[in-house]
């Protein structure tokens, strides 16, 4: 096995009909401008050429693997194919792509827990092409769960973080209704969240004592109770137990307060209730290069904080710093603490 300093990123093609191809392309472009780590790419070679084709991109393409993409990378976009199963149109998404967007990720889980490749970083997947397939996770997240805890033997409790310039904020309840979060929320999934943020931003992060803010549920934090139980009886209570066991958490505080420049200041992530009251803040703070990182996870995995975007896939505007973003932190944390937790 090669050095992990030139163990290339596992790179996944995400939905061919999105936006992954064509910011996959335009992020190896910039590979020497922006210093970027060697990736692999996981996915249809040929729907690549045809994207660069489509966008006026030369972008010379190589079939690799996980020991020759490095080499590759300077002079060549390394690809391990995969085929996508159908022939992709940039903008119309089509099912049949969905077993390609499937395999490329459990590739890119099974080289990055063998060591093969530093870490896996997705690009963006369309929930409903994969749920017409048959697909039985509510997303990402939930996957990357499954496949490492098959590949363990143990439970893996996956949690989202995402990871921007200004902020770090975690949903601890995230692709469930609003109206189911009250009945979700438990003490023990709150602390057991805030474990393992403590954990991974103390290993993977090098940050030697985390400071957690929690946000209360309801408005105000419950305002004693006035606006809400679930605050005093729910939230304050794992905080405690947390505090009892060394974990630098406190709150509940109210959501409105916990955003501007001076509160973030006070703490290195926010733990938030619901997934919009941490996306919200996350992608205000952060939109284009703003970084979703699943901690819990035995190996690393970060992905752009943004969706497929079938309205502007093959059109040459999108965007892709948020998938720099991904690929530079993704190789900043896995050469900080391997692929094991």
């Amino acid at each position: 096995m090669p050095p992990r300093s030139v163990l290339p990123l596992a790179l996944t093609q995400g939905d061919p009909a999105g936006i992954g191809p064509d910011i996959t392309l335009a992020a190896w472009l910039r590979r020497g401008e922006l210093d970027l780590p060697p990736f692999l790419f996981l996915g249809d070679a040929d729907i690549l050429a045809a994207r660069a084709s489509q966008l006026g991109l030369s972008v010379p393409l190589m079939a690799a693997d996980p020991a020759t993409a490095g080499d590759i990378f300077r002079d060549a976009l390394p690809v391990l194919p995969i085929e996508a199963g159908v022939s992709v149109v940039a903008g119309e998404p089509h099912v049949a792509t969905a077993k390609g967007t499937i395999a490329a990720i459990e590739m890119a889980v099974s080289l990055s827990m063998s060591g093969r490749t530093s870490a896996v970083v997705t690009n963006p997947i369309a929930k409903s092409v994969l749920y017409d397939a048959g697909f039985g996770f509510p997303g990402h997240t939930e996957f990357l769960a499954d496949l490492a805890t098959r590949a363990t033997g143990k439970p893996v409790m996956p949690v989202m973080l995402l990871a921007g310039p200004k902020l770090r904020a975690i949903p601890v309840t995230i692709h469930i209704p609003l109206k189911e979060v009250p009945h979700a929320l438990t003490s023990e999934l709150i602390a057991e969240t805030c474990r393992i943020t403590d954990h991974d931003l103390r290993n993977r992060f090098g940050i030697a004592k985390p400071r957690l803010a929690v946000a209360g549920l309801n408005p105000h934090a419950g305002e004693n109770g006035a606006l809400g139980k679930e605050d005093d009886e729910i939230v304050r209570p794992a905080i405690d137990r947390l505090r009892a066991e060394g974990i630098d958490a406190f709150g509940p505080l109210p959501a409105d307060t916990m955003f501007h420049d001076d509160a973030r200041r006070r703490y290195d992530v926010a733990i938030c209730m619901y997934h919009d009251q941490a996306l919200i803040p996350a992608k205000a703070l952060g939109f284009d290069d703003s970084v979703n990182v699943t901690l819990g996870l035995p190996f690393v995995r970060t992905s752009p904080d943004h969706g497929t975007a079938f309205g502007i896939a093959g059109k040459g505007i999108a965007k892709e710093d948020s998938l720099v973003a991904a690929l530079r932190l993704a190789n900043e944390i896995s050469g900080k603490t391997g692929n094991n937790r």
